[in-house]
């Protein structure tokens, strides 16, 4: 992938090294336990552990974050991050004023290491990337991409752009109003439908970081060969089905959060040979 002429986002606030700061919070091994037990009851880890901070005494991990270096990162990883980010910003600010009327607001990058604190509890790295929507940041320890290539041999610049992109897509769901309305409606219904609603949230994130590539390389001709393989091979590895026959477990559809690696694959595949916002609407479409 060719990313090096990417314009750097100034929207990247560096933590790596910081830990967790603030004080009250939570050990790690406690935030380690209660990841595990998120993703094995299909609970999101960021409410079960910014629960337990409140009870703890901890308050809001928001008004506890510790304060990073701003700006785009001198090393490379951290440059790779921002220079995707800073191409993402690019791309949905001329793509989501056309196609959905709609101004874009870029969100905010946070590297870490290890743990840090977010507006939606504490994070560690083992919850992986994601996107608070209530402080409106992408949060993400960059040893990720190791893990990727280690356990998941979905390796390359273009793979891990997407796994950027994807949380960057959330961003763009709770810029056009669907995040709130989704979480709204996953608090009146049970856990099986709640959890169907999350994966429609995931594949049309998968759908629009398609939407984004589409777009950058239209524009800047990003792509090289065999890029498109790495990220599909990458939405693959990471469906819940894959990832449940890994953990030695059985298959539970009902349980899936995420979505399969078919439909990863494909609702990723759909963003990026349309290239329109409007193909993304998992809510919509009758067949997931």
């Amino acid at each position: 992938m060719r990313w090096e002429d990417f314009r750097t986002s100034s929207n990247v606030e560096d933590r790596r090294g910081m830990g967790m700061g603030g004080a009250g919070g939570l050990g790690i091994g406690t935030m380690v336990i209660l990841g595990l037990v998120g993703w094995a009851l299909g609970i999101d880890p960021r409410i079960l552990i910014g629960g337990a901070e409140m009870i703890a005494g901890g308050g809001s991990g928001y008004q506890q974050q510790q304060q990073g270096r701003q700006g785009a990162p001198q090393d490379e990883a951290g440059r790779f991050a921002a220079a995707i980010l800073g191409n993402t910003e690019d791309v949905w600010n001329t793509v989501l004023p056309q196609q959905a009327n709609r101004p874009y607001r870029a969100p905010k990058l946070v590297l870490f290491s290890g743990a840090t604190r977010s507006g939606c509890g504490g994070a560690q790295s083992a919850m992986g990337p994601f996107y608070c929507p209530l402080d409106q940041t992408v949060y993400i320890d960059l040893t990720f991409f190791e893990e990727m290539q280690r356990r998941f041999r979905a390796g390359g610049d273009f793979a891990y752009a997407y796994v950027l992109a994807h949380e960057v897509g959330h961003h763009v769901e709770n810029v056009l109003g669907i995040l709130p309305r989704v979480q709204e409606r996953q608090q009146q219904v049970g856990r099986a439908e709640a959890n169907q609603l999350s994966v429609r949230v995931e594949l049309m994130a998968d759908c629009l970081a398609g939407v984004w590539a589409h777009h950058s390389n239209q524009r800047w001709k990003s792509l090289e060969q065999g890029d498109i393989e790495e990220a599909i091979r990458a939405a693959e590895a990471i469906g819940d089905d894959r990832l449940q026959k890994q953990s030695g477990g059985r298959v539970v559809p009902d349980s899936f959060t995420h979505g399969s690696s078919e439909q990863r694959m494909r609702w990723l595949t759909t963003g990026l040979k349309t290239g329109q916002v409007q193909a993304c609407d998992t809510f919509r479409a009758s067949r997931l």
